[in-house]
């Protein structure tokens, strides 16, 4: 009997179920399409088990943990202490109340799960553990890993990544985290509002490389308890600590932690992508706009495809690739994948979020740039519940048509604000239209449209 007739047989396939893949299972779903999704381990991905869910949530413990330290100040007289065991606990009834809404979802619209390792066998094919599930359609939704630089000594005990830091029983009493983008800033957020040193080894000469830099020393300066080394490459690590180089000069840091957060990178090998012709290489499968490959009827959304590793990217990636699928099945016009309003968030204490161009980005792209800046202590709720925080607003404009190009804000809570900038840049709003807009008060949302009376109208 032919493969063919052996293989299980779907209008959809999906390989991986992580934010990109259990969406798109959804809406194929929904659209009556017979779905399957295959996911070697937990339904979530990275996000959901490893990354964007627990960390959020161990930092909500630290932050409240330090507010209560600093209650005295509006009146309330607390005491508290971390305990790292119940933050942990926590953590986990997170996940798995998370982990269980998703299952249900998935029941309800019609989509079988399938729980095993799988990889390509031909474009139409995904084979798992002997079992051959044959697609129409196949969506590649595989992820992405902890990068691990070439570092001598880097397997070394007391060495993590991020994944591994998520589950340590005791607390350090020292922690080094090489490198300073936003996984590793959010760690040396959680260390530091807990009172454990942190030393931070980054090689580029700021934080957070695709913030403004005057954001990100900002940042560095808002963030308690950390020490930077900017400009620094890590030479070796070895055992209760590492040594790393500046201007010629090598420095030893001691530690009992060293958390390697140094990006992430897609996952392409051993999934049978070579095999079938696939055009993929170390930064993702290549796709187009409606996230297809090479191959026709192959998709890859999410990290995979290296365009965007955030997950709500991948959410809106899955929700384009799906729609493809359902308008070549007779269904809608398809939506196209836009990149150009992709909001980010870098959870710390206080956080930071943009979106759009930066001033940098701005000029480099050859706009006639100009700039507005407000301090969120304009805000008079910002001011009552933020005691002794300082923040910013900051948008960056065509001045000479006034169109809204970028927005980037520091501050305790802005990332529930920054969707709004995400929305006037989508629009191609100008700077004149916002001010038209009327903003609940008190909120600290009214710092957008003071922030656009602060710029010359164009």
């Amino acid at each position: 009997m032919s493969e063919a007739k052996q293989a299980h047989q779907y209008d959809v396939v999906i390989l991986g179920g992580g934010p990109g893949g259990y969406r798109a299972a959804e809406r194929t779903a929904e659209a009556g399409l017979k779905t399957v999704l295959i996911e070697e381990g937990a339904l979530g991905g990275t996000c959901l088990n490893v990354g964007c869910i627990p960390t959020k949530t161990l930092l909500n413990s630290a932050k409240t943990y330090a507010h209560l330290a600093d209650a005295a100040r509006i009146g309330v007289k607390a005491t508290g202490e971390f305990d790292l065991g119940t933050a942990m606990k926590w953590k986990t009834q997170v996940i798995s109340g998370l982990q269980k809404g998703i299952s249900g979802m998935l029941k309800k619209r019609g989509v079988e799960v399938v729980n095993g390792r799988g990889a390509l066998t031909d474009r139409n094919t995904v084979t798992v553990n002997g079992t051959a599930y044959r697609g129409a359609s196949l969506i590649l939704a595989t992820g992405s890993s902890s990068a691990r630089p070439p570092i001598p000594g880097i397997d070394s005990p007391g060495v993590v990544t991020s994944t591994e830091l998520l589950d340590i029983t005791e607390l350090p009493k020292a922690v080094t985290v090489v490198g300073g983008g936003y996984i590793g800033m959010e760690f040396a957020c959680w260390f530091g509002l807990l009172g454990i040193p942190v030393t931070v080894v980054e090689m580029m000469d700021e934080i957070i490389p695709f913030m403004d830099a005057d954001l990100a020393a900002a940042l560095r300066k808002s963030v308690p308890g950390v020490t930077y080394h900017l400009g620094a490459k890590v030479k070796q690590i070895e055992p209760g600590g590492l040594i790393f180089e500046k201007a010629g000069t090598e420095e030893r840091v001691p530690s009992d932690l060293i958390l390697v957060s140094t990006g992430r990178v897609p996952n392409v090998d051993g999934l049978g992508f070579d095999a079938v012709g696939l055009d993929f290489d170390r930064r993702g499968v290549r796709v187009n706009d409606y996230c297809e490959t090479n191959l026709p009827g192959v998709y890859a959304v999410g990290d995979v495809n290296g365009r965007s590793l955030l997950a709500h990217t991948a959410y809106r990636m899955a929700d384009v690739a799906a729609s493809r699928i359902i308008e070549k099945s007779g269904g809608p016009r398809a939506q196209r994948m836009r990149y150009d309003a992709v909001p980010w968030v870098v959870f710390t204490a206080p956080e930071v979020a943009g979106c759009g161009l930066s001033e940098r980005e701005a000029e480099a792209a050859g706009y006639q740039v100009m700039t507005g800046r407000i301090s969120l202590k304009a805000s008079g709720r910002y001011v009552a519940e933020h005691p002794g925080e300082s923040g910013t607003a900051k948008v960056v404009a065509d001045a000479t048509t006034g169109r809204i190009l970028g927005v980037q804000m520091l501050g305790s809570g802005v990332s529930e604000l920054i969707f709004g900038a995400a929305l006037m840049i989508e629009a191609e709003l100008r700077v004149k239209d916002v001010r038209e807009v009327i903003f609940p008060h008190p909120t600290v949302s009214e710092v957008l449209r003071d922030v656009m009376w602060e710029m010359e109208q164009a």
